[in-house]
Protein backbone atom coordinates (compact mmCIF):
# COMPACT_ATOMS: atom_id res chain seq x y z
CA UNK A 1 0.00 0.00 0.00
CA UNK A 2 1.72 3.49 -1.05
CA UNK A 3 1.66 5.86 1.90
CA UNK A 4 0.46 8.67 1.93
CA UNK A 5 2.57 11.98 1.71
CA UNK A 6 0.58 15.05 2.79
CA UNK A 7 1.66 17.83 0.67
CA UNK A 8 4.28 20.96 1.96
CA UNK A 9 2.80 23.35 4.52
CA UNK A 10 3.98 27.16 5.33
CA UNK A 11 3.81 26.86 8.44
CA UNK A 12 0.91 30.05 8.15
CA UNK A 13 -2.98 29.64 9.50
CA UNK A 14 -5.50 32.11 7.70
CA UNK A 15 -6.88 33.94 10.73
CA UNK A 16 -10.90 35.47 9.59
CA UNK A 17 -12.13 37.56 12.22
CA UNK A 18 -15.85 38.85 12.18
CA UNK A 19 -15.20 41.97 9.68
CA UNK A 20 -13.80 39.68 6.95
CA UNK A 21 -17.08 37.23 7.30
CA UNK A 22 -19.57 40.20 7.55
CA UNK A 23 -18.40 41.05 3.72
CA UNK A 24 -19.39 38.12 2.72
CA UNK A 25 -22.51 36.88 1.13
CA UNK A 26 -23.56 33.18 0.80
CA UNK A 27 -26.44 31.84 -1.41
CA UNK A 28 -29.44 30.40 1.31
CA UNK A 29 -29.61 27.66 -1.66
CA UNK A 30 -25.61 26.77 -1.43
CA UNK A 31 -26.10 26.82 2.99
CA UNK A 32 -28.62 24.66 2.74
CA UNK A 33 -27.22 22.41 0.24
CA UNK A 34 -23.89 22.31 2.61
CA UNK A 35 -25.78 21.16 5.85
CA UNK A 36 -27.98 18.82 4.21
CA UNK A 37 -24.94 17.21 3.03
CA UNK A 38 -22.97 16.93 6.41
CA UNK A 39 -26.39 16.11 8.42
CA UNK A 40 -27.27 13.14 5.69
CA UNK A 41 -23.82 11.93 5.89
CA UNK A 42 -23.94 11.43 9.91
CA UNK A 43 -26.72 8.28 8.57
CA UNK A 44 -23.33 6.39 7.18
CA UNK A 45 -20.62 7.39 9.55
CA UNK A 46 -18.34 9.46 7.45
CA UNK A 47 -19.65 12.18 9.23
CA UNK A 48 -19.09 12.14 12.75
CA UNK A 49 -20.59 14.36 15.27
CA UNK A 50 -19.98 13.78 18.91
CA UNK A 51 -21.07 14.95 22.20
CA UNK A 52 -19.60 18.21 23.30
CA UNK A 53 -17.40 18.77 26.24
CA UNK A 54 -18.27 21.85 29.15
CA UNK A 55 -16.09 22.96 31.81
CA UNK A 56 -17.96 24.93 34.55
CA UNK A 57 -16.05 26.91 37.63
CA UNK A 58 -17.90 26.22 40.77
CA UNK A 59 -19.23 29.70 41.50
CA UNK A 60 -20.74 29.61 37.60
CA UNK A 61 -19.09 32.60 36.29
CA UNK A 62 -18.77 31.21 33.34
CA UNK A 63 -19.02 28.00 30.85
CA UNK A 64 -16.86 26.77 28.39
CA UNK A 65 -17.88 24.39 25.41
CA UNK A 66 -15.52 22.10 22.94
CA UNK A 67 -17.31 20.29 20.14
CA UNK A 68 -15.00 18.22 17.65
CA UNK A 69 -16.55 16.91 14.13
CA UNK A 70 -15.97 15.70 10.82
CA UNK A 71 -18.32 17.01 7.95
CA UNK A 72 -18.12 13.66 5.58
CA UNK A 73 -19.35 15.33 2.66
CA UNK A 74 -16.69 18.21 2.40
CA UNK A 75 -14.00 15.85 4.32
CA UNK A 76 -13.41 18.85 6.61
CA UNK A 77 -12.67 18.39 10.70
CA UNK A 78 -12.78 21.24 12.51
CA UNK A 79 -13.03 21.73 16.06
CA UNK A 80 -15.55 24.41 17.68
CA UNK A 81 -14.65 26.47 21.11
CA UNK A 82 -17.31 28.35 22.94
CA UNK A 83 -16.53 30.55 26.03
CA UNK A 84 -19.14 32.32 27.94
CA UNK A 85 -18.57 35.08 31.06
CA UNK A 86 -21.48 35.73 32.76
CA UNK A 87 -20.65 36.80 36.83
CA UNK A 88 -23.73 38.87 37.41
CA UNK A 89 -26.42 37.60 34.74
CA UNK A 90 -26.10 41.33 33.20
CA UNK A 91 -26.53 41.34 28.76
CA UNK A 92 -24.34 44.36 29.39
CA UNK A 93 -21.77 42.17 30.91
CA UNK A 94 -21.76 39.54 28.99
CA UNK A 95 -18.49 38.18 26.92
CA UNK A 96 -19.33 35.48 24.60
CA UNK A 97 -16.79 34.20 22.34
CA UNK A 98 -17.02 31.37 19.74
CA UNK A 99 -14.40 30.19 17.07
CA UNK A 100 -13.76 27.31 14.74
CA UNK A 101 -10.45 25.74 13.15
CA UNK A 102 -10.76 24.04 10.25
CA UNK A 103 -8.61 21.08 8.84
CA UNK A 104 -8.56 19.29 5.27
CA UNK A 105 -9.07 15.98 5.88
CA UNK A 106 -8.01 15.25 2.42
CA UNK A 107 -4.86 17.03 2.05
CA UNK A 108 -3.77 17.12 5.63
CA UNK A 109 -3.87 20.89 6.21
CA UNK A 110 -5.35 23.76 8.32
CA UNK A 111 -7.55 25.92 6.34
CA UNK A 112 -8.49 28.72 9.05
CA UNK A 113 -9.64 29.30 12.20
CA UNK A 114 -12.54 31.73 11.58
CA UNK A 115 -15.35 33.52 14.31
CA UNK A 116 -18.27 31.16 14.73
CA UNK A 117 -20.88 34.15 14.89
CA UNK A 118 -21.62 34.40 11.43
CA UNK A 119 -21.51 30.57 11.12
CA UNK A 120 -23.89 30.23 13.85
CA UNK A 121 -26.62 33.33 11.88
CA UNK A 122 -26.35 30.80 8.59
CA UNK A 123 -26.41 27.09 9.59
CA UNK A 124 -29.57 27.13 12.45
CA UNK A 125 -32.01 29.07 9.52
CA UNK A 126 -30.65 26.43 7.14
CA UNK A 127 -31.53 23.76 9.14
CA UNK A 128 -34.47 24.52 9.90
CA UNK A 129 -35.54 25.13 6.69
CA UNK A 130 -34.43 21.51 5.90
CA UNK A 131 -36.59 19.85 8.54
CA UNK A 132 -39.29 22.04 7.16
CA UNK A 133 -38.48 20.50 3.51
CA UNK A 134 -38.58 17.11 5.00
CA UNK A 135 -41.46 17.31 7.50
CA UNK A 136 -43.75 19.81 6.70
CA UNK A 137 -47.33 18.90 5.84
CA UNK A 138 -47.98 18.38 1.87
CA UNK A 139 -48.82 21.83 -0.12
CA UNK A 140 -47.98 23.65 2.84
CA UNK A 141 -48.85 27.32 2.09
CA UNK A 142 -48.37 29.12 5.56
CA UNK A 143 -45.26 29.72 7.86
CA UNK A 144 -45.01 31.25 10.97
CA UNK A 145 -41.63 32.53 12.70
CA UNK A 146 -41.49 33.69 16.34
CA UNK A 147 -38.44 35.85 17.25
CA UNK A 148 -36.18 38.27 15.83
CA UNK A 149 -32.74 37.47 17.25
CA UNK A 150 -29.72 36.77 15.09
CA UNK A 151 -30.78 33.62 14.14
CA UNK A 152 -34.25 34.26 12.68
CA UNK A 153 -33.21 36.83 10.33
CA UNK A 154 -32.11 34.95 7.67
CA UNK A 155 -35.06 32.09 8.49
CA UNK A 156 -37.52 33.83 6.27
CA UNK A 157 -35.44 33.69 2.97
CA UNK A 158 -33.64 30.14 4.34
CA UNK A 159 -37.72 29.11 4.15
CA UNK A 160 -38.76 30.20 1.06
CA UNK A 161 -36.07 29.07 -0.65
CA UNK A 162 -36.46 25.10 0.45
CA UNK A 163 -40.16 25.73 -0.27
CA UNK A 164 -40.64 28.58 -2.43
CA UNK A 165 -44.48 27.46 -2.93
CA UNK A 166 -45.09 29.15 0.68
CA UNK A 167 -47.76 32.16 0.15
CA UNK A 168 -47.92 33.67 3.34
CA UNK A 169 -45.62 34.47 5.92
CA UNK A 170 -45.88 35.45 9.50
CA UNK A 171 -43.96 36.77 11.71
CA UNK A 172 -44.21 37.92 15.75
CA UNK A 173 -41.57 39.90 17.74
CA UNK A 174 -41.59 42.40 20.08
CA UNK A 175 -38.46 43.87 19.54
CA UNK A 176 -39.13 46.68 17.08
CA UNK A 177 -35.48 46.78 15.71
CA UNK A 178 -35.59 42.90 15.77
CA UNK A 179 -38.62 42.97 13.63
CA UNK A 180 -36.93 45.69 11.05
CA UNK A 181 -34.28 43.63 10.45
CA UNK A 182 -36.14 40.04 9.91
CA UNK A 183 -38.02 42.48 7.11
CA UNK A 184 -35.18 43.98 6.62
CA UNK A 185 -33.23 40.69 5.19
CA UNK A 186 -36.21 39.26 3.60
CA UNK A 187 -36.46 42.16 1.62
CA UNK A 188 -33.34 41.92 0.21
CA UNK A 189 -33.97 38.11 -0.47
CA UNK A 190 -37.23 38.56 -2.10
CA UNK A 191 -37.93 41.75 -3.32
CA UNK A 192 -41.88 42.47 -3.87
CA UNK A 193 -42.92 39.68 -1.38
CA UNK A 194 -44.79 40.85 1.74
CA UNK A 195 -44.51 39.32 5.19
CA UNK A 196 -47.24 40.01 8.04
CA UNK A 197 -46.27 41.27 10.92
CA UNK A 198 -48.87 40.06 14.58
CA UNK A 199 -49.74 42.59 16.59
CA UNK A 200 -50.31 40.76 19.76
CA UNK A 201 -50.50 37.38 21.31
CA UNK A 202 -54.07 37.50 20.36
CA UNK A 203 -52.90 37.79 16.69
CA UNK A 204 -50.34 34.81 17.47
CA UNK A 205 -52.72 32.20 18.42
CA UNK A 206 -55.11 33.00 15.42
CA UNK A 207 -51.71 32.94 13.39
CA UNK A 208 -50.79 29.17 15.29
CA UNK A 209 -53.87 27.44 14.20
CA UNK A 210 -53.30 28.61 10.44
CA UNK A 211 -49.95 28.26 10.16
CA UNK A 212 -48.80 24.75 8.35
CA UNK A 213 -45.01 25.26 9.61
CA UNK A 214 -44.55 27.04 12.98
CA UNK A 215 -40.13 28.14 13.50
CA UNK A 216 -39.97 29.12 17.20
CA UNK A 217 -36.50 31.10 17.66
CA UNK A 218 -37.67 33.86 20.56
CA UNK A 219 -35.01 33.98 23.06
CA UNK A 220 -35.89 32.92 26.98
CA UNK A 221 -37.95 36.55 27.48
CA UNK A 222 -40.42 35.75 24.70
CA UNK A 223 -44.10 36.30 25.95
CA UNK A 224 -45.03 33.39 23.03
CA UNK A 225 -46.15 29.99 24.04
CA UNK A 226 -48.02 28.34 21.40
CA UNK A 227 -49.61 25.41 22.87
CA UNK A 228 -50.26 22.11 21.37
CA UNK A 229 -54.31 22.49 20.59
CA UNK A 230 -53.28 25.61 19.13
CA UNK A 231 -52.09 23.98 16.25
CA UNK A 232 -53.76 22.62 13.32
CA UNK A 233 -53.66 19.07 12.13
CA UNK A 234 -50.32 18.11 10.49
CA UNK A 235 -48.90 21.42 11.45
CA UNK A 236 -44.60 20.95 11.85
CA UNK A 237 -43.55 22.77 14.77
CA UNK A 238 -39.76 23.44 14.58
CA UNK A 239 -38.44 23.92 18.16
CA UNK A 240 -34.91 26.50 18.12
CA UNK A 241 -35.45 28.60 20.98
CA UNK A 242 -38.26 29.68 22.32
CA UNK A 243 -42.09 30.06 21.91
CA UNK A 244 -43.63 26.64 22.17
CA UNK A 245 -45.43 25.48 25.53
CA UNK A 246 -44.18 21.78 26.14
CA UNK A 247 -47.57 20.57 25.35
CA UNK A 248 -46.75 21.22 21.64
CA UNK A 249 -43.82 18.65 22.22
CA UNK A 250 -45.58 16.40 25.20
CA UNK A 251 -48.50 16.00 22.59
CA UNK A 252 -46.73 15.62 19.47
CA UNK A 253 -47.45 13.06 17.04
CA UNK A 254 -43.96 12.37 16.29
CA UNK A 255 -40.63 14.32 17.08
CA UNK A 256 -38.05 14.26 15.16
CA UNK A 257 -34.28 16.04 16.45
CA UNK A 258 -30.77 16.73 14.53
CA UNK A 259 -29.47 14.90 17.43
CA UNK A 260 -32.20 12.77 20.06
CA UNK A 261 -28.55 12.67 22.41
CA UNK A 262 -28.55 16.55 22.29
CA UNK A 263 -32.35 16.38 22.93
CA UNK A 264 -32.07 14.74 25.72
CA UNK A 265 -29.53 17.21 27.40
CA UNK A 266 -31.00 20.43 26.72
CA UNK A 267 -35.03 19.50 26.09
CA UNK A 268 -35.33 19.45 29.98
CA UNK A 269 -38.06 22.59 29.55
CA UNK A 270 -40.21 20.57 27.56
CA UNK A 271 -40.00 17.49 30.04
CA UNK A 272 -43.70 15.85 31.41
CA UNK A 273 -44.28 17.51 34.93
CA UNK A 274 -42.57 14.25 36.79
CA UNK A 275 -39.79 15.09 35.03
CA UNK A 276 -39.56 12.52 32.13
CA UNK A 277 -38.89 13.73 28.40
CA UNK A 278 -40.21 12.09 25.53
CA UNK A 279 -37.60 10.53 23.33
CA UNK A 280 -37.04 11.06 19.42
CA UNK A 281 -39.17 9.37 17.08
CA UNK A 282 -36.11 9.54 14.34
CA UNK A 283 -33.37 11.80 13.58
CA UNK A 284 -32.86 14.34 11.09
CA UNK A 285 -30.01 12.58 9.62
CA UNK A 286 -31.86 8.95 8.62
CA UNK A 287 -34.54 11.07 7.39
CA UNK A 288 -32.00 12.59 4.59
CA UNK A 289 -30.96 9.22 3.95
CA UNK A 290 -34.05 7.76 2.96
CA UNK A 291 -34.24 5.30 6.24
CA UNK A 292 -37.09 6.60 7.55
CA UNK A 293 -39.57 9.05 6.53
CA UNK A 294 -40.19 12.76 7.02
CA UNK A 295 -44.03 12.42 8.37
CA UNK A 296 -45.97 8.94 8.19
CA UNK A 297 -49.20 11.10 7.50
CA UNK A 298 -51.02 14.69 6.25
CA UNK A 299 -52.58 15.13 10.12
CA UNK A 300 -49.59 14.15 11.75
CA UNK A 301 -48.62 17.06 14.62
CA UNK A 302 -44.85 17.02 14.14
CA UNK A 303 -42.25 18.54 16.84
CA UNK A 304 -38.85 19.07 15.11
CA UNK A 305 -36.34 19.76 17.47
CA UNK A 306 -33.02 22.01 15.86
CA UNK A 307 -30.19 21.35 18.35
CA UNK A 308 -26.83 22.73 16.87
CA UNK A 309 -24.59 19.90 15.09
CA UNK A 310 -21.34 20.48 15.17
CA UNK A 311 -20.95 18.67 11.55
CA UNK A 312 -23.60 21.73 10.21
CA UNK A 313 -20.70 25.03 12.07
CA UNK A 314 -17.99 22.61 9.73
CA UNK A 315 -20.12 22.58 6.26
CA UNK A 316 -20.73 26.65 6.98
CA UNK A 317 -17.56 27.52 7.97
CA UNK A 318 -15.69 25.63 5.03
CA UNK A 319 -17.67 27.20 3.07
CA UNK A 320 -17.33 30.55 4.13
CA UNK A 321 -13.52 29.94 4.28
CA UNK A 322 -13.15 28.65 0.57
CA UNK A 323 -14.80 32.26 -0.62
CA UNK A 324 -12.92 34.18 1.67
CA UNK A 325 -9.66 32.10 0.62
CA UNK A 326 -11.01 33.04 -2.73
CA UNK A 327 -11.61 37.04 -2.21
CA UNK A 328 -8.22 36.87 -0.53
CA UNK A 329 -9.65 37.86 2.68
CA UNK A 330 -8.29 37.28 6.21
CA UNK A 331 -4.99 37.63 7.99
CA UNK A 332 -1.78 34.69 7.64
CA UNK A 333 0.07 34.31 10.42
CA UNK A 334 3.25 32.47 10.52
CA UNK A 335 1.73 29.80 13.66
CA UNK A 336 3.53 27.28 12.88
CA UNK A 337 6.77 28.40 10.67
Amino acid sequence: METFVPPAHDGTLRVLGRSDLATLDLAPADVIEAVTAAVRALADGTSVNPRKLSVQPADQRSVSYAMLGRDGAREVVAIRASYRHDPHHDRTQLRHFTTLTLYDDRTGTPIALMDCGRIGSLRTPAVSAVLARECAPPNSRTALLIGTGTTARQALPMLVTALPELDRLLLFGTSPDGIAAVLREFAAHAPGRSVEVLPDLDALRTAAGEADIVIATAGPATPAAVEADWLKPGALAVLVGYGLAPSTFQQADRIIATSAAQMADTGTDMAFPDGTLRTADAELADVLAGSVPGRGSAEERILAYNSGLVVTDIAVGALLAEVAAAKGLGTTIPLWS
